[in-house]
């Protein structure tokens, strides 16, 4: 199986049974041009029957984390940015996207993502480090306030987070501790030697610092990045869905969505993975699959991605112009006996 990429990334054995929806929310169709060059990184969250949708929008000035509303995961209404821009200098200057949500049944908290560095207009697509920034809210439409000079977590120099500590799924453990699932990496752009892995930050105040786990929640060599989360419990299982980045052709790019699975959320094993999508059943792509976010509707997981709808050409170009699309779950039997060989 390691030939598939290039530098011989690893690849699963397993494949779980997903069926494609397709494109549920198009690039272009967001008030004031908020996402006229593109729509990626999505986080779908649920309020009292109402689906939200965090998602980057590719504006005039740079990406910007943007909201859509809908009452049934298909039909979206995209109502523009939920951020802004910080001033000049500062750590999201360059942009404020990638907005992952928690609630604590009283306020809501947002962990974004923060870097004043992107790429030449008119693109800017938002370049490493990638830092995690707070807002909060008192309602899931915003308006949402930063929460100024606090930085939860930084990437470290010659650390697994040398060039990424970006945000992801937020857990409230039993014993009141809470983790969240975020998106590590050591290298810069331009180098293959990138590589990509998730890690685990604690805490017990969500307006505080966050401490993170000594090692890896998974070896660099996995080439994974942001994580959304679904537990079954028939069978006590959590359900890890993360986005693979591969190297085919001589271009390094989001190519999958993976899926792994563990009775403890706090310690994942390596050979317990499946592939969720890739270009074998994706209806939009065939090399550019965005990362994952998942929410229960009825006997169905709704799973969210984003994807280019045209070859990929440039690994930094293949950034721009994605759709968000949807594909189904079907919850009715167990996720793991629903696993096959690839």
């Amino acid at each position: 199986m390691n030939t598939y990429y290039d530098d011989a990334r690893p690849r699963p054995t397993k494949r779980l049974n997903v069926r494609d929806h397709g494109i549920v929310l198009p690039y272009g169709t967001g008030p004031l041009d908020c996402d006229y060059l593109g729509a990626r990184d999505v986080w779908v969250f649920e309020q009292d029957g109402k689906f939200y949708m965090h998602y980057d929008g590719a504006g005039p000035k740079g990406w910007l984390a943007c909201l859509a509303v809908s009452d049934n995961l298909t039909d979206w209404k995209p109502l523009g940015p939920v951020l802004n821009f910080g001033p000049p200098g500062s750590v999201d200057s360059g942009s404020a996207s990638y907005g992952t949500t928690y609630f604590d049944g009283t306020r809501w908290h947002m962990f974004y993502l923060g870097t004043p560095n992107v790429s030449e207009a008119p693109i800017f697509v938002p370049c490493f480090p990638y830092q995690t920034l707070k807002a909060n809210a008192d309602s899931p439409t915003g308006p949402w306030t930063k929460v100024p000079g606090l930085r939860p977590w930084v990437t470290t120099p010659g650390t697994f987070c040398e060039s990424s500590a970006s945000p992801g799924q937020v857990l409230q453990l039993p014993n009141g501790e809470y983790v969240q699932y975020i998106a590590a990496s050591t290298g810069f752009f331009g180098e293959v030697a990138v590589q990509r892995t998730l890690a685990i930050v604690r805490t017990r105040d969500l307006d505080g610092e966050w401490t993170l786990d000594p090692e890896p929640m998974l070896p660099l060599t996995e080439q994974i990045e942001n994580s959304t989360m679904y537990f079954e419990e028939s069978t006590g299982l959590w359900y890890l869905f993360t986005n693979h980045v591969g190297f085919r052709n001589g271009i390094e790019s989001c190519d999958a969505i993976w899926v792994y699975w563990s009775h403890d959320p706090e310690k994942w094993n390596v050979d317990d993975k499946a592939i969720a999508l890739d270009y074998e059943h994706c209806t939009v792509s065939k090399d550019t699959i965005g990362l994952p976010s998942v929410v229960r509707h009825g006997d169905r997981l709704a799973l969210f991605y984003d994807a280019l709808d045209q070859p990929a050409t440039d690994s930094l170009l293949c950034h721009m112009r994605r759709h968000i699309c949807l594909a189904w779950i079907d919850l009715r039997k167990p996720l793991i006996d629903q696993l096959e060989s690839v």
